[in-house]
């Protein structure tokens, strides 16, 4: 199990189309993977689970993955964070 803080740059934040583009790239991964925020976790492949934490922009929140490959999945999810969610 792996986990890594992460602060929301986009600046909507995790609601809709970028929470989509969140969801999509998290089920890639074969590993479970969670968000967490002020102590409540949530399934980051699930799209209410994600909406439901009200991430903003500037929020920071941990991520944390746990499978095979758990490394792959928090890479491949920070560097979509990073980029604001574009293309």
């Amino acid at each position: 199990m792996v986990s890594r803080n992460i602060t929301i740059k986009n600046s909507v934040g995790l609601h809709a189309r970028p929470a989509t583009f969140f969801i999509q790239k998290a089920n890639s991964y074969k590993s479970y993977v969670w968000v967490e925020k002020d102590d409540r976790r949530v399934n980051a492949k699930s799209l209410l689970g994600v909406l439901s934490l009200g991430i903003t922009k500037g929020m920071e929140v941990t991520l944390i993955a746990d499978g095979p490959d758990e490394v792959e999945a928090l890479n491949g999810l920070e560097e979509l964070v990073e980029t604001g969610f574009e293309d």
